[in-house]
């Protein structure tokens, strides 16, 4: 009997791997597909510097510089491309449409940004929302492009 502890140990070991990996795809919502010069993921208050293949998770923020753009491909094929001087916030993604759990909520607070709509907009349009500082875009088609200027102070 001395002899299947060590292989027990093992296979709980791998289950366990196994099952961290698993949680951990689940919080990855999409994947940077596309960075040019100056672009950063902010990470539980850290700038990181973007790169392709990179996964994104809910509250993470999504930066570009001048000069700098993104593109960003979620989970449902959603598309954004963020162009210079651009700041998006990943505030809420539910993408669960075997269950009709779906919900896309970002916060776009400076830039320009191009967004096609993936699965989640094409199941339930009402489920998707682009805050921006001025007003809430709700998405009801397949693409739109949106640019936040600067606050200009007196």
């Amino acid at each position: 009997m001395q002899i299947f502890k060590p292989k027990l140990r093992h296979l709980i070991a791998l289950l366990c791997l196994a099952a961290t990996s698993a949680m951990a795809q689940d919080k990855v919502i999409g994947f940077i597909k596309t960075v040019d010069a100056n672009a950063s993921v902010v990470i539980a208050g850290q700038a990181v510097p973007a790169r392709p293949g990179m996964a994104l998770e809910l509250g993470q923020v999504l930066k570009t510089g001048k000069p700098g753009s993104m593109g960003v491909m979620l989970k449902d094929n959603t598309s954004l491309s963020l162009g210079p001087d651009s700041e998006l916030i990943l505030e809420e993604y539910l993408y669960a449409p075997g269950s009709g759990e779906l919900k896309l909520a970002l916060n776009f607070v400076k830039g320009s940004l191009h967004y096609v709509s993936g699965v989640i907009a094409k199941l339930r349009p009402d489920a998707v929302s682009i805050k921006t500082p001025v007003s809430t875009i709700g998405v009801r088609g397949t693409q739109f492009a949106v640019n936040v200027a600067p606050e200009v102070k007196p």
